[in-house]
């Protein structure tokens, strides 16, 4: 069995990772034709976004259909297909499981439209105030009024996303009954992994206005969100001691996390939280320009980590996804220190207590988007806010530069496989366009070269696999006031592994108050390390790991 602290999860978005068949879109068979690149890496389990049956209006985030595949992607047999080719290989698949909503699309949507009460019931409909208006003035994370009318019902329903992702109303048992059914389906299909989409929306409490904030207060970790996941576990996955589980949490709270991931707690494995990843955010407005804040993002990372273990839980870390900007052009350097401020940026997160995800292209240092047009942006978020930011005053100029640098789009640019046409993605045209940096950053071009990013990301899960100490060890923050270091101890019986990078391009002294006789070098981004008794010398974005038996 797999233990899921010494594992690594890669995740794949299917419409941008490999396209078999030149319709410009990846698909399943894609997935299975780089499956001896994925085991080339070194992970355990690929987590893959839904390719169910979908409109496509939120890159199939609004599924229409839980038991078919999108014929964009392939067939139910192109799956089993991936499944026992991967199986072979030794790495488990886990899928993406939308439950918070549905597409509008969907048959039971389409039924509770058409007037059946049943069916009704399995969303959140409500009548508007007595001036006619919303029900509440929530706001939509996609922009807008969070309510939809129904003229023939004189009704509005619940849309947190967008207007065709009706949210479904899990205070139903027949909901509840849906969803398990749904996971049972998947786990006699083989699958050993899920990722449950902003699963802590899923209990709604109160429906009031709220005159503070866009309305989350009142159904973020609501009141019979643990109670729905205990029952989910029971019912399903729990039965099957050999899948984990990963719950997306939306501006969550650590002490509901202490619950959602902890060890006897029976609902998740492990939690992926954000609050890290609105470092470069104004409170919580991403569309805004602000340099990173650098002494936030220790202090959110460290906070999670040793409250996490405190209390017996498990967190996912992790920097990217298909729905951040890329790792390198976030927080590191797309120029001279490109190699080194991507892999200084990986050692970070792997080093860390906790699962770690890669996305792809992360290992291979992908960078954003070099779109020049709002054109070129399929992202709904994206187009919506383009929109919304000049209606606020900003120049078409200044919101488009803001959408360059924030949009989700940036992690959906297709995989850069090699120095052909359109990275080697597609023989067609693709669905969003390829960065032409493909010719320099591509997967072929790093995959015998020791020195790539490929290969430390190799390096680090093979580490993980090896050492004890970073799958089950404590964890202490060093120095955590200083400006441009971040650097952590993990400490393992009579095992000791420090953890130091300079975040930033500027060279570093850094006297860490400990006698370093003894450490030798696990990984580093230099060839050479300078150690002299307790200082540590870094040179830009230096990165090393160093071990020793205490």
């Amino acid at each position: 069995m797999t233990d899921f602290r010494k594992s690594t999860v890669y995740q794949i978005y299917p419409r941008s990772f490999y396209d078999t068949n030149g319709d410009g879109f990846g698909d399943l068979k894609g997935v299975t034709a780089k499956l001896d690149y994925i085991k080339e890496l070194g992970v355990d389990y690929i987590w893959m976004t839904p390719f169910f049956v979908s409109p496509q209006y939120d890159n199939g985030y609004d599924v229409e259909d839980y038991y078919n595949i999108d014929p964009r992607y392939g067939t139910m047999e192109d799956f089993e297909e991936l499944s026992r080719e991967a199986q072979k290989r030794g790495i488990k698949l886990m899928l993406d499981m939308v439950f918070n909503h549905t597409s509008s699309n969907h048959e039971w949507f389409q039924k509770a439209l058409a007037g059946d009460e049943r069916y009704k019931n399995y969303y959140i409909f409500k009548k508007g105030k007595e001036d006619g208006s919303a029900p509440t003035n929530w706001e939509s994370k996609f922009g807008g009024s969070a309510w939809e009318y129904v003229p023939e019902m004189d009704e509005y329903y619940l849309h947190l996303f967008h207007v065709k992702q009706p949210d479904l109303n899990w205070d139903n048992p027949k909901v509840r009954k849906e969803v398990q059914k749904v996971v049972r389906f998947w786990m006699s299909k083989g699958v050993k992994g899920f990722r449950f989409d902003v699963v802590n929306l899923i209990s709604k409490d109160k429906f009031e206005d709220d005159f503070e904030g866009d309305g989350r207060r009142f159904y973020t970790d609501g009141p019979n969100v643990h109670q729905y996941l205990k029952e989910l576990n029971a019912e399903s996955f729990g039965q099957d001691a050999e899948i984990i589980t990963v719950g997306e949490m939306s501006s969550t709270s650590m002490e509901n996390c202490f619950e959602y991931a902890g060890e006897d707690s029976h609902e998740l494995s492990m939690v992926f939280s954000f609050h890290h990843l609105k470092v470069d955010f104004m409170g919580n407005e991403k569309w805004v320009l602000v340099p990173t804040d650098f002494q936030k993002l220790k202090d959110i990372l460290f906070s999670w980590q040793i409250g996490m273990a405190k209390n017996h839980a498990w967190n996912a870390v992790f920097w990217c996804n298909h729905d951040q900007p890329r790792l390198v052009s976030r927080f590191g350097d797309e120029g001279k220190y490109w190699k080194k401020s991507a892999k200084m940026l990986a050692t970070i997160i792997h080093g860390l207590r906790g699962t770690p995800y890669i996305y792809q292209g992360e290992e291979i240092g992908m960078t954003n988007t070099d779109f020049t047009d709002i054109s070129q942006f399929r992202d709904v978020e994206s187009l919506n806010h383009y929109e919304i930011l000049q209606q606020k005053g900003l120049s078409k100029e200044d919101a488009f530069r803001i959408i360059q640098i924030h949009s989700r789009d940036n992690g959906r640019t297709p995989m850069q496989w090699n120095g052909e046409n359109y990275g080697g993605f597609t023989k067609g045209m693709p669905w969003i366009g390829v960065n032409e940096n493909y010719t320099k950053i591509n997967a072929q071009s790093q995959l015998h070269d020791e020195t790539s990013i490929f290969n430390y990301y190799k390096k680090l899960v093979a580490l993980r696999k090896e050492l004890d100490i970073i799958a089950y060890g404590d964890i202490r923050p060093l120095d955590v006031r200083h400006p441009s270091i971040i650097a952590y101890e993990r400490i393992y019986g009579e095992e000791k592994m420090l953890v130091v990078c300079n975040f930033y391009k500027t060279e570093v002294v850094w006297d860490s108050g400990m006698d370093l006789k003894g450490f030798e070098t696990l990984l580093g981004n230099y060839s050479e390390q300078k150690i002299e008794e307790s200082k540590i010398s870094l040179k830009p974005y230096e990165a090393m790991m160093l071990y020793r038996k205490r």
